[in-house]
This record gives C-alpha cells, sequence and structure tokens, in this order.
C-alpha cells in the first residue's frame, strides 16, 4: 500500500511550519530532516570544500520549485469532470480463520511505528517474499477482471479477500492501524487508501486497487489503476504515464545504486507531460515486516542512502492532473486531491540484485 498511511500503506512527508519535513506514518512521527539544509543561509557559513555540496542541493530544490510554478502556469486539460466522490456505507470486517498466521499488528488499532530495520533477505527469505508477491500480483489480477459499471468496491473487496484465505494467506490491510477491510480501492480524484463501500463504480471511472498479503511471515505488496467502461483519453494518458514512471524508476535500482535516483527519474518522466508527483506518499521497505526504512520518495530529494543487494522496497508514484495537493476525510484515510482532479498510482514490490532489480509483482496475465 502507499506509504502516509495516512493510514494504510503510504508514508507522509509533511512541511511542518518549523521548516522542516516530517516523515510520519499517518499520525506516528518519525525523524524530521530540516529543509533549512537547502537554504542559501548555509553558503556564507559553510567550509569551502563543502559549498559545491550545498549549492548542487539548492540547484535541485530550485529546479523542482520551478517545474512546480510552470505546472501552476500551465493551461489546465479540459476534461468532463466525474461527479466528487462521496462515500458509501462501509459493511463489517471480514472474518479471517484461526490457522491462518497474522501480522503482529493485528488486534490493536494503533498505528505501528515505521521500522527503522532495513530488510535484507537470506535465500530462504527471498524465497518466501516472492512467494508472497507472486500471490499479490495474481490477487490484483483477479481484482482488475471484477471492475466494471455497477459492482460496488465492497463487492471486489469480499472477492479479493476470500482468494486471499483461501491461499493460506492474510490480507494484510485489514486491522493494520485500524483499517477495516482487506484491500485499498481509491477512484478517481482519490489518490489512495481508499475504503471499499456500497458505492457502485460508474462508467467512465477509475479505480486503484492496492493489494497487499502476509504469506509464510512476510508481505508482498502491489497495486495498478484499473479502467471502468469508457473512460476518457486525458485520463488513460495520466494512467499510462504513471505506470512509465513506475518502470523508470524501477529502471535504475540495482546494488549501490542511490535511492534518490527513483524520485529524480519519476519527476523527469512525469514533467514531460505536465503532470505533478504527490510528495506526501512515497514507498517503503517490506518483508517480514508490512512498512519499514527505506522511505522511497518520488520527486527530486537529496535523501541519503544507497541499495544493497538482498533488499526489497515497493516503488509506487502517484501522479496528478492538476493539484498535489490533498484533503483526508475524516475517516483517516480516504485521500483525495484537493481540487478534485483524477489521481493515479502504481506500485510493484522490487528485490534488488547485483546489477539490477527484480519486479517481484509483476502480473502473470500482463507479463510487467
Amino acid at each position: 500500500m502507499a506509504s502516509s498511511f495516512n493510514r494504510c500503506c503510504s508514508t507522509s512527508l509533511q512541511l511542518s511550519s518549523s521548516s522542516q519535513y516530517s516523515e510520519s506514518l499517518s499520525h506516528g512521527i518519525l525523524r524530521p530532516f530540516n529543509l533549512n539544509n537547502y537554504s542559501s543561509i548555509f553558503i556564507s557559513t559553510t567550509p569551502p570544500g563543502c559549498r559545491d555540496v550545498v549549492v548542487s542541493r539548492m540547484k535541485g530544490f530550485g529546479e523542482s520549485m520551478r517545474i512546480t510554478r510552470k505546472r501552476e502556469l500551465k493551461k489546465p486539460v479540459l476534461i468532463k469532470r466525474l461527479p466528487p466522490l462521496k462515500p458509501g456505507k462501509v459493511s463489517g470486517r471480514l472474518p479471517v480463520p484461526d490457522d491462518i498466521p497474522r501480522p503482529p499488528y493485528v488486534g490493536s488499532d494503533v498505528l505501528p511505528e515505521l521500522s527503522m530495520e532495513h530488510q535484507i533477505h537470506d535465500s530462504e527469505g527471498i524465497a518466501r517474499i516472492r512467494a508472497a508477491c507472486e500471490l499479490a500480483a495474481r490477487v490484483l489480477d483477479f481484482a482488475g477482471t471484477l471492475v466494471r459499471p455497477s459492482v460496488t468496491t465492497d463487492q471486489i473487496d469480499k472477492a479479493v479477500h476470500q482468494m486471499i484465505i483461501d491461499a493460506g494467506a492474510y490480507p494484510s490491510p485489514l486491522g493494520y492501524g485500524g483499517f477495516p477491510k482487506s484491500v485499498c480501492t481509491s477512484i478517481n480524484e482519490c489518490m489512495c487508501h481508499g475504503i471499499p463501500d456500497s458505492r457502485q463504480l460508474q462508467d467512465g471511472d477509475t479505480i486503484n486497487i492496492d493489494v497487499t498479503v502476509y504469506l509464510n511471515g512476510y508481505h508482498g505488496d502491489t497495486s495498478r489503476t484499473f479502467l471502468c467502461g469508457n473512460v476518457n483519453e486525458a485520463t488513460k494518458r495520466l494512467i499510462r504515464a504513471t505506470e512509465e514512471c513506475l518502470e523508470k524508476g524501477i529502471s535504475v535500482c540495482k546494488e549501490g545504486a542511490s535511492y534518490k535516483k527513483i524520485g529524480k527519474r519519476i519527476s523527469e518522466h512525469a514533467e514531460r507531460f505536465g503532470y505533478g508527483v504527490v510528495e506526501r506518499f512515497v514507498g517503503h521497505g517490506v518483508g517480514k515486516i508490512f512498512h519499514s526504512e527505506p522511505i522511497i520518495l518520488h520527486y527530486r530529494n537529496e535523501r541519503p542512502g544507497f541499495m544493497v543487494e538482498g533488499q526489497t522496497f515497493t516503488i509506487e508514484p502517484i501522479l496528478t492532473m492538476g493539484s498535489v495537493g490533498c484533503i483526508t476525510w475524516p475517516d483517516d484515510w480516504t485521500t483525495v486531491t484537493v481540487d478534485g482532479s483524477p489521481a493515479a498510482q502504481a506500485e510493484h514490490t522490487i528485490l534488488i540484485t547485483r546489477t539490477g532489480a527484480e519486479v517481484l509483482t509483476k502480473s502473470p496475465t500482463m507479463g510487467r
């Protein structure tokens, strides 16, 4: 799931009044890092040998601000606006057989803190997370076949739930920080963490389905945005670009590569089409623990750190056709674009290898 796990699966980064980015997992505060690292104030006080680093960071930040301003001034794409998303009725939690192992957080509605542990696996661990990810990919493909007008997201949740428990696995979102369902279903302007309910899908809708399963002690996490009926071409292009951004981000991954390359490559591709990259929700380490370091930023950044062979994490960019600002509903999960513009997300769990990255959640039907 996407990490501010605004609760469910994404880590949020928000600019605070003290000029710090506060990394939080929904409501849990993680480590802040100071935005003043990018400020010209430090040039005069920085030793000469370090000034190139500071200047480089300032240039990166300035480029990001320039792109943001350019997008704000860009003539908006005119599309037929669908009715605003409204919450439906949420049914009760579905039961899971007693013999299926639960993740440690089940039974508590308290949102777990992001683990500082980087999840690096031995051969047995890799085999187990590969199995979890393969199941997640099959479930997501199945969920996509259910998308059509008049079907409710609650019906999708029930079908996904049944397939997961039939495989002897646990639906990871269920009970995570109080999340009431087994899958996230995010429609149209919903960025992520939509709660399945009684709303029927309409012709022209888009829906991101985010599946995570817990199998043999390991989580596998993936999502994709699907079309419902006749979707307009502008929104189709947004979804294609989002999938391409995910592929671009994966392409730079290998042992020794810096995490910040992912955000740079995704931003470059999104900007070609004038789309915004949402900063609040990020990728995360995944394995025995649902959400852990490293935090994967999908936009230009100077976050330190390098990839290690045997490591697993998610990449899950969210692109918007309009504002990247967002509003979270009173349910504390559903997060929508502030201007009602369409959003799209795509996600894979990847394994870092010596020469590249293996996509563990590759679709068995689509081959990607």
